[in-house]
Order: structure tokens, then C-alpha cells, then sequence
């Protein structure tokens, strides 16, 4: 007899069951994932954030501590108040501020109210409005140091154009930069129709947005223009005003470029001697960069002073 043939069963077949996948790790995988997701803009930030700290924040600590320094052959000492003391009793500090404070004063008359009274204007007209825009804000694209050199044959008083149309009216001509009584106020008309343009597109943006509504209501209680602006436009655009004036104070109290550039920084006797151009003084025409540090010290100080209070009487009057 033949022995019977035997069949392997299907349970004795071998066979390799895949092996058990991995369970994530919870947590890291949606870490790694939105880092590769996220690394271009964190390699934007890291880089504005070390142009911050290397342009910016380090050069305010360096101020600070040269403040209290006193610098000699490439050796610093501490001082103390030392440069603080020295930068008080110079006479030319407090000219400095009067200066400061005036062409501040003055800018704020000009500067500050022109480009309203231009924003006003422009939201009047319905067509051709973005031919007006590029045109208001065409100095401010300009080099400052053309803009400069435009008002200073403006005011030159041999061939200049404002003495030209003066004795054409038979009137007397005008020392424009040479006078000390005039100097100054020369300056804040150039300095308004350099950097007007950018604030009168802000004020125009926020014109813009008043509702029609408004107007209308008011036309129908009988309201003029001027009861149109001072009831409707100015509280609507309050916010902004107020944004602008704190700008505008903080700008003005740093001027440096128009002076330097139309009467040398000093003007006539002393007439447009602002505090950044004596910062400027004592750091490249005297080397005292210690001085240099205090005042600019000092300015930051008044500043920040200045707009905390600013900013906690907005606060209030909102409340």
C-alpha cells in the first residue's frame, strides 16, 4: 500500500505579518510641522528683529550709558551728572530750547492746519481727486536737500523769487535768512510744504470715512459750512487729530534737517539753533560725545514725558 500523501495545512503555511507602526509622538510632530510651515516667516522676523536690536535698541543703550560717561584717547570714565551739569549752564541750552520750543509753536500753526485746510479742500472735489493727491504729496517725495535748495533761491535776497515779486508790488525787500526775526519763520514754511503731504492723505483718509449721512442731517438742521466742520468733521475725525498732534510735537521738537540745511543750523546770532543741532555741536564740532549723550538724553526723557501725559488726558476724556 502506498502511504497517503499528506497536505500541509494553511496554518502551517509561514507567513510575515507587517510589523506594528510606530505611534507619533504627541506634541513634536505638530511642532516640526509647523516650524518647516512657519520658517520663512520666522527668518523674516529674526532679521527685523536683529536690524532692531543692532540699529535701534543698542545705540539707546549706548546713549545711555555715554550719558554718564566721559570719554578720553579712546578710554571712558564715569562721571556721573558730570555732562548733564555741563550741558545745563551752556549758555547756548537754553537758546537752544526758546528755538526749539518756537519753531515747534510755529509748526504747529502751519503745519499742523494747512494740510486739514488742504484735506477739506481736495474732499470737496469729486473728480480728479488722485491727480490733487499725487500732487500734495509730491515734495515729500522729493530729496529733502532739493527741496532745500529750492527755498533757498526762494529767499535769496538778490535774485530770489519773494523779493522779485516784492519790488514788482513796490514793497521792501527782505532779508529772509540773514534776518533773525525772519530766519525762523523762513524755515517753518519751508519745513510745512516739505512734510505736509503725507498728513493731509491721513486727514483725507479719515474725511473719507465720515458717513454721508451726517452731512445731510446737519444740512437739513440748517447748518453752514463752518457749523458742518465744527460739529460734524472734527469730532469725527478727533482720534486722528489728536494721533497727528502727538506725531506732529514729537517731530518738530527733533528738527534738525531744514535748519542745518537753509541757515548752516546756527542761523543769525544763534536764531535756528535747535537741541538736535547742538546734540550735533557737541558730538562732531566738539567731540564731547559725552555732552552729546546727556542732552539727547534729556530730550528723550521730555518726550516721553510729554506724550504718557498726553496719552492718560486722551484716556480720561474718553472716560
Amino acid at each position: 500500500m502506498s502511504a497517503p500523501s499528506v497536505t500541509p495545512s494553511k496554518a502551517a503555511s509561514p507567513r510575515h505579518s507587517p510589523p506594528p507602526a510606530a505611534e507619533p509622538v504627541p506634541g513634536g510632530g505638530r511642532f516640526a510641522k509647523s516650524l518647516r510651515r512657519n520658517l520663512t516667516a520666522h527668518g523674516f522676523l529674526i532679521g527685523a528683529v536683529l536690524c532692531f536690536a543692532f540699529f535701534s535698541w543698542y545705540p539707546m543703550v549706548r546713549e545711555f550709558l555715554l550719558a554718564f560717561q566721559k570719554t578720553e584717547s579712546g578710554q571712558s570714565t564715569w562721571v556721573g551728572f558730570d555732562n548733564l551739569v555741563t550741558v545745563v549752564n551752556d549758555p547756548a541750552f537754553w537758546q537752544a530750547w526758546r528755538n526749539t520750543l518756537l519753531f515747534t509753536v510755529l509748526a504747529l500753526v502751519f503745519g499742523f492746519a494747512v494740510p486739514f485746510l488742504v484735506a477739506l479742500v481736495i474732499n470737496e472735489f469729486h473728480h480728479g481727486q488722485g491727480y490733487l493727491r499725487l500732487l500734495v504729496y509730491l515734495p515729500v517725495m522729493l530729496p529733502p536737500v532739493a527741496s532745500v535748495l529750492l527755498f533757498k533761491y526762494l529767499y535769496d535776497p538778490g535774485y530770489g523769487l519773494l523779493n522779485e515779486l516784492l519790488r514788482f508790488l513796490h514793497l521792501p525787500e527782505q532779508q529772509w535768512l540773514q534776518d533773525p526775526d525772519l530766519s525762523m519763520l523762513s524755515v517753518v514754511i519751508a519745513s510745512t510744504w516739505m512734510n505736509m503731504g503725507g498728513a493731509a492723505l491721513i486727514y483725507l483718509a479719515a474725511l473719507q470715512s465720515i458717513p454721508g449721512e451726517l452731512y445731510e442731517a446737519a444740512e437739513l438742521d440748517g447748518a453752514g459750512l463752518l457749523r458742518k466742520i465744527w460739529h460734524v468733521t472734527i469730532p469725527q475725525t478727533r482720534l486722528i487729530l489728536s494721533l497727528m498732534l502727538l506725531m506732529q510735537i514729537i517731530a518738530t521738537m527733533q528738527v534738525f534737517v531744514e535748519p542745518f540745511l537753509l541757515t548752516g543750523g546756527a542761523g543769525p546770532e544763534g536764531s535756528t539753533t535747535t537741541v538736535v543741532h547742538l546734540i550735533y555741536q557737541y558730538a562732531f564740532n566738539f567731540n564731547n560725545y559725552g555732552a552729546a549723550a546727556a542732552l539727547g538724553l534729556l530730550l528723550l526723557v521730555l518726550l516721553a514725558g510729554f506724550s504718557a501725559a498726553y496719552v492718560k488726558l486722551s484716556r480720561a476724556e474718553d472716560e
